[in-house]
């Protein structure tokens, strides 16, 4: 607690909170960390619900140093004030002491939602909605809740009780859960449709492909699915390649890595400074034997049946007109050989196709669900957020989406009870 407490008198309580404009949440950080520093930790709680039902998870996952604490005052000159690690202070203590989750009204809704995802957006939008008075009912294709939290985020980044115990305190709301009901197989739109308003939050976790010559070999996989499934191949004495620069890059090397690989490279076609993965995880990743090669760019994967060797070529990076990030290159002639036995594709993710298709809904060109300015798709009162709508892929941005449809539905729903 002491140590705790040093880290909350660190703060500044800066009036212009420079902190919360750069927490994708819009978290109000200076308020909670006084509560904190005055030691009113249910207090710190409730400031934190005004914006998050998540605040245990975002405050050990979220990509700190890019957002709220990149953006600290104490950071100019020197460390930024530890706003995660006092995040998910709160969030463990509202867990052990039984705070219960704010309503934000009292009067107890006629209308039922349906939310049809338990991931950080669907949970976001689920809870938002119930503690507004609303009956909300989340259908998950799992049998257990937090989408990419449970199925894609490893147990050293978080542990499965920490998301077990966030979960639980928001379905002490009004939440009914409905667990393995997949649409397209035993749940249909038309069952949807008996609700008074859907919140699609299905995600986005089929890996995208570099479409380059030898994808479909023997060896090659998909990183998101790695992940989610956790059918691994034996990686036992394996020289495995793992394409990409995010954190799912981040987190499939170093759970393969933990796995007995004989050797885990990740290849990555910017610079270090460039890669979107969080400085901590790619820091956590060296620490622990994964090799990192920059500036590199995969142009083939080869081998007769299976993988056995990928053809690489340095890139170099250019400023080229009209474009804020400098482009990478590659530098033809100075192509070679580099010899692995598995591929794992990181680079990015897509909707599942076969499932958005069936929604009967207006979708973008890259196969998101198309939305408006209130998350409202092609068909009235059904909504989407998070990832399966495209835009920035975190689980912060995802926790927002599902809030703000959440906000919108209540809008919606409420106009139509006026009108």
């Amino acid at each position: 607690m002491k140590e705790i407490k040093e880290k909350a008198e660190y703060c500044l309580h800066c009036k212009v909170k420079p902190c919360s404009k750069g927490c994708p949440l819009g978290n109000d950080i200076p308020e909670f960390i006084a509560e904190v520093k005055q030691e009113n930790y249910q207090k710190a709680y409730e400031i934190l619900c005004r914006t998050t039902v998540l605040s245990p998870i975002c405050g050990r996952i979220c990509p700190h140093k890019s957002q709220c604490e990149g953006s600290c005052v104490r950071g100019i000159k020197g460390e930024s004030v530890s706003i995660g690690e006092l995040e998910a202070f709160v969030g463990d203590m509202a867990i052990q002491n039984h705070y219960p989750i704010p309503m934000l009204e009292t009067t107890k809704k006629k209308e039922t939602i349906a939310v049809v995802g338990g991931g950080p957006a669907g949970l976001s939008c689920a809870g938002y909605l119930a503690r507004c008075g609303y009956s909300v009912t989340i259908f998950e294709k799992y049998a257990s809740l937090g989408g990419i939290l449970e199925h894609g985020i490893p147990e050293f980044r978080l542990s499965k009780e920490v998301l077990e115990k966030t979960i639980q305190k928001i379905l002490e709301l009004p939440i009914t859960v409905e667990y393995q009901k997949e649409l397209g197989k035993n749940l249909s739109v038309s069952e949807l449709e008996k609700f008074d308003a859907v919140f699609f939050a299905l995600g986005s976790n089929i890996s995208s492909n570099m479409q380059i010559l030898g994808e479909e070999k023997v060896g090659v996989y998909g990183g998101n699915e790695l992940l989610e499934k956790k059918e691994h191949p034996d990686y036992t004495g394996k020289r495995v390649c793992v394409i990409g620069g995010g954190n799912v890059a981040m987190d499939v090397s170093r759970t393969i890595q933990k796995m007995g690989a004989k050797e885990v490279t990740v290849i990555y076609r910017r610079s270090k400074k460039q890669m979107p993965a969080e400085a901590k995880e790619v820091e956590d990743a060296e620490k622990e034997g994964v090799t990192f090669l920059y500036q590199t760019n995969v142009l083939r994967i080869l081998g007769d049946d299976k993988v056995e060797k990928i053809e690489c070529v340095p890139t170099q990076l250019i400023q080229q007109e009209g474009e804020k990030r400098e482009t990478p290159v590659n530098k033809i002639g100075e192509e070679y050989f580099l010899p692995v036995d598995i591929v794992v594709m990181a680079v990015g993710a897509k909707p599942e196709a076969e499932v958005v298709n069936t929604l009967g809904l207006e979708i973008t060109s890259k196969g998101y669900i198309k939305v408006n300015e209130n998350y409202q798709t092609s068909k009235e009162k059904f909504f989407a957020g998070g990832d399966i709508i495209g835009g920035k892929q975190t689980v912060a941005w995802a926790a927002r989406g599902g809030r703000e449809a959440g906000k919108a539905i209540h809008s919606y729903l409420s106009e139509k009870r006026e009108g």
